[in-house]
């Protein structure tokens, strides 16, 4: 059974929708990231997993628990980072492991420290002291001290340097072999496209892809640009039909080739050109051009 499933799910406030008919899998071990435009459900959905929101229709299961009317045993295993995070000004480390220990019945100072020391935080600093990317290192650390076997991470490096940044990337992925699971909602396409091994877009509460980056890249074909000696030479020839043109100024035909990147080769041997550029998409452009979506969402 996937560690995830929701199957049918809604969430409505009133006459607006939350979510609508989402259904989607997330199997163990997965580094998954959730995409959406600012209002598209991402936070909704999260809510609903953590049995926060009672769902309107439909089911959301983890562990092969409801989340809903089981939530008590679902968050015993699950570790949480929310995208507003806030905490008790008088708060720091290491009362916030004890009191956080406590709650889970798990004594998580030691292994709460050692993370500490990798993040570089002062287990006594309190929280009114702290600046914005303590706090988060903070929030991090209690989401990750006791091991969950599930981490809901929503922005969870939104305050943190480029340094700590990859320090968080770097734990999430030896959870991630050591079989836990991270679902990772982010506003930041590059850093899901360097993390994560499988994507699932939401907009407008609805699901419009749940696919791996692999395949939504060999979907969309090979970005090219093509360079020619003049203006004379570049209008004198038509595009192949595999070749769909976004651009055609001056020298410059830039487009989105349909196939094996041979058959434009072979179509190009001879003409006059200055130069051919062809490769991948990046996971921007492949929210351009196939969700609508804008680059940063």
């Amino acid at each position: 059974m996937p560690l995830i499933q929701l199957e049918d799910l809604s969430r409505r406030y009133g006459r607006r929708r939350g979510i609508e008919h989402l259904t989607l899998e997330v199997s163990e071990g997965a580094l998954f990231g959730f995409l959406g435009p600012n209002g598209a459900g991402k936070t909704t959905t999260i809510r609903v997993l953590l049995g926060f929101l009672r769902p309107t229709s439909g089911n959301a299961r983890i562990f092969e628990l409801d989340c809903w009317r089981d939530t008590k045993k679902v968050k015993q295993e699950i570790g949480y980072i929310p995208g507003d995070l806030r905490l008790p000004a008088w708060m720091n480390t290491l009362n916030a492991l004890s009191i956080f220990g406590a709650i889970r019945g798990l004594d998580i100072t030691r292994p709460g420290l050692e993370l500490a020391g990798r993040f570089d935080l002062d287990p006594r600093v309190p929280v009114r002291d702290m600046s914005r990317g303590m706090r988060q290192k903070l929030g991090l650390i209690l989401a990750l001290a006791h091991s969950p076997r599930l981490l809901v991470l929503d922005e969870p490096t939104s305050a943190l340097d480029p340094l700590m940044q990859q320090l968080l990337h770097e734990l999430l992925r030896e959870r991630a072999a050591k079989g836990h699971t991270v679902f990772f909602s982010s506003h930041s396409l590059s850093e899901v496209e360097l993390l994560c091994d499988r994507v699932a877009i939401v907009r407008n509460g609805e699901l419009v892809a749940d696919e791996s980056l692999a395949t939504l890249r060999e979907r969309a074909g090979h970005d090219v640009v093509i360079r020619w000696q003049n203006e004379s030479q570049a209008g004198a020839f038509e595009p192949p039909t595999f070749l769909k043109l976004t651009l055609r100024e001056g020298v410059i035909w830039q487009g989105t080739l349909e196939g094996s990147p041979n058959k434009l080769v072979d179509y190009l041997a001879g003409k006059p050109l200055v130069d051919l550029s062809i490769g991948r998409p990046d996971l921007e452009s492949l929210f351009k051009r196939f969700y609508g979506v804008e680059a940063r969402v």
